[in-house]
């Protein structure tokens, strides 16, 4: 069977993709996020919840939880911020990659929960992070969770909507 030149083109312009780079590269880090293996109070077991079997968050490529923060290229904050343990947040953000995320996940992640008001407690990983998503809660459940980071799909995927990062 011959193929006209017509048809050859016909046939490229149905199965070829036209994109920059970095949309798909965009793509692919949205549909495979590497958490770094960290929490810091109760909304942290509401994390573990949601990479167990009834929530299985490996059905969205976010199940490589990495122990390592040269290996991650999400934080999910998940629990209270003390003034003591601030700073090393702060290093293990710093020592991921770009591009990186950040969740703040839970009522003390946002801004200090019911302890906001003492002496020792950051109000909010806002305040030294910059923060892509936000999920409410006390804690909040796994289907939250699960919910903000398909929200951060949506931001990865679609760079307008993510803010530009200048934190200091």
């Amino acid at each position: 069977m011959e193929v006209r030149d017509n048809q050859a083109e016909e046939l490229v312009r149905n199965n070829i993709i036209l994109a920059s780079v970095e949309k798909v590269l965009n793509y692919a880090r949205a549909h495979s996020f590497w958490p770094v293996t960290f929490g810091l109070a109760c909304c942290a077991i509401e994390m573990m919840a949601a990479g167990g079997p009834r929530y299985d968050i490996s059905r969205f490529g976010y199940e490589v939880f990495r122990p390592s923060p040269r290996q991650a290229d999400l934080m999910i904050v998940a629990g209270t911020i003390t003034k003591k343990m601030a700073p090393l947040v702060q290093r293990i953000y710093d020592q991921m990659a770009e591009p990186k995320y950040v969740i703040a996940m839970g009522s003390c992640a946002i801004s200090g929960g019911p302890f906001v008001d003492s002496y020792n407690v950051v109000p909010g990983a806002d305040t030294f992070l910059p923060v892509d998503v936000y999920i409410p809660g006390c804690p909040p459940r796994p289907e939250a969770l699960i919910y903000g980071l398909l929200q951060l799909r949506q931001k990865v995927i679609n760079p307008k909507v993510v803010r530009m990062r200048k934190h200091g």
